[in-house]
């Protein structure tokens, strides 16, 4: 479990390390124009992987499949570090992602092979607050390696970590078992990465490329054709990567759903109440990470005590649901925040934030495992990550675009020169001390009314969560945990 964790611990990280490592990357290598696509192809890479890598564990056995993938992620962890120009970086990054996207899923099918279904819950509690962590502390130590070392070292660092990952992982995890022979469903994995690639292309460079234009209205037509392909290719598959009867269960369907909107909120506040904390607040990159610690405490806090409630397969859709609720009871309070909001209130805000973002990928994941038999737990989770992954470049993006949009129209009537631009937040430091004070309420106010827009989502979570049926399995067919699984339990108990 230990190699596990710091594994899923790396891949997160490298999902949001670079983000402020990106203007000095661009500044070294000379790419301005494409320095977004540092952080876009590893999203890409990962995103567009998770399903093939999820089927390939349940036909070869998830051990085998899992030293792969770290071992292409720290390759590709040193081909990024030794970069010379942009293109071997962006090249070396999606290499990095599809690593990476198998280290995730695969630790999540692996829980549910070593782990009994009512134990679950618990341990992947404990995976759902590293992803969550990672995602705060990911942004710091990009900084803190970019001013006092090098860039490169947001990616070396895996290295150290990572060897002793993979040594412990091929020691500690059970032999790996083969699925049944079949043909590898090739053009189903085609399909699915096309669509996982329109997706994220459409979620990362809309509002670069305009929301109207004809690239992404293409990608938009695109991605809908190849969905709509991909049903009828998977059920002439043999094996295929999502199989039909997993598409057509309740369960998987409307639990994935839930994932999408909760990783799309969970997203929208991770990555941009830091922004407000730095524009707003004044506060440094390193300051603001100390800020969101309420919402850090909140989330793992949840995340242990939902896991430990969920031993009781009747208590998923409750534990779910709270989730939800405080999720949504914490966007709607961010909705209120102002340039004058004091550090208590804010905090108060972020622990209520954070307890609902902690309660819910873990039921969500956990409920799906439950209701597919052990043959399925690669594909199910898979299909379960894809949906997070997606949620989570939807709600960077769509939340990006309310916030400029509704901040230029706020800051419609400031002077424009010297370097300010309306349209972009982080020049308010430019203007004139008179001026700045009504740029910095534009930018709170199109904060917090971006988290209000955002709110929605998590109702229609709720009332997808109302109709959902966790299912009870016991037995040989839920999974028996292995003989490893007793080390398993003997660790948790020390701990």
């Amino acid at each position: 479990m230990s190699a596990l964790i710091l594994a899923v611990l790396l891949a997160a990280l490298d999902q949001t390390i670079v983000s402020t490592a990106l203007p000095r990357i661009a500044e070294d290598l000379d790419g301005f124009d494409d320095i977004a696509w540092v952080s876009a192809a590893y999203l890409l890479a990962s995103t567009a992987v998770t399903p093939l890598w999820g089927k390939l564990g349940d036909m070869f056995g998830r051990k085998r499949l899992y030293l792969a993938s770290t071992s292409v992620f720290l390759t590709a962890s040193i081909a990024c570090g030794l970069a010379q120009n942009l293109p071997e970086l962006i090249g070396a990054r999606v290499l990095q992602g599809v690593g990476g996207g198998g280290m995730i899923v695969l630790t999540f099918a692996l829980v549910g092979d070593i782990v009994a279904p009512a134990e679950r819950g618990r341990y992947q509690g404990l995976f759902g607050s590293v992803y969550g962590v990672a995602s705060i502390v990911g942004p710091l130590l990009g900084g803190i390696f970019t001013d006092q070392l090098s860039w490169r070292w947001a990616f070396l660092i895996n290295l150290p970590f990572g060897i002793v990952a993979l040594a412990v992982a091929a020691r500690a995890l059970p032999a790996a078992t083969r699925g049944a022979k079949a043909r590898i469903d090739y053009l189903g994995a085609t399909v699915l990465a096309a669509i996982a690639t329109g997706l994220v292309l459409v979620t990362s460079f809309g509002e670069r490329w305009g929301w109207g234009s004809p690239a992404i209205i293409g990608l938009i037509a695109a991605t809908v054709a190849l969905a709509v392909v991909l049903v009828p290719v998977e059920r002439r598959a043999a094996a295929p990567v999502l199989p039909p009867a997993m598409l057509g269960s309740r369960t998987v369907v409307f639990s994935s759903l839930i994932g999408f909107f909760a990783n799309a909120a969970m997203f929208a506040v991770l990555v941009y109440l830091p922004t407000y904390l730095q524009i707003v607040h004044g506060v440094s990159a390193t300051l603001s990470g100390i800020y969101m610690l309420p919402l850090v405490a909140g989330l793992v806090v949840s995340q242990s005590l939902a896991g430990r409630w969920a031993a009781h397969i009747e208590r998923l859709r409750v534990i779910l649901l709270a989730g939800l609720v405080a999720n949504l009871a914490g966007l709607l309070l961010l909705g209120t925040i102002g340039a004058a909001t004091g550090t208590l209130v804010l905090s108060l805000y972020f622990l209520i934030t954070g307890i609902g973002i902690g309660m819910v990928p873990m039921v969500v994941l956990t409920t799906v495992q439950n209701s597919v038999p052990s043959s399925d737990l690669g594909a199910a989770s898979a299909v379960v990550t894809f949906a997070r992954s997606i949620g989570a470049a939807f709600g960077v993006a769509v939340f990006g675009t309310l916030l400029n949009t509704g901040f230029a129209d706020r800051a419609h009537g400031l002077p424009t020169g010297g370097g300010f631009d309306a349209a972009r937040p982080d020049t308010i430091g430019r203007l004139p001390a008179a001026l700045r004070d009504t740029a910095l309420d534009a930018f709170a106010h199109a904060t917090a009314l971006g988290y209000l827009w955002i709110a929605p989502t998590l109702a229609v979570g709720i009332v997808l969560a109302l109709f959902l049926k966790p299912a009870r399995r016991t037995g040989a067919e839920a999974g028996t945990p292995d003989p490893a699984s007793a080390d398993v339990e003997e660790t948790a108990r020390a701990a």
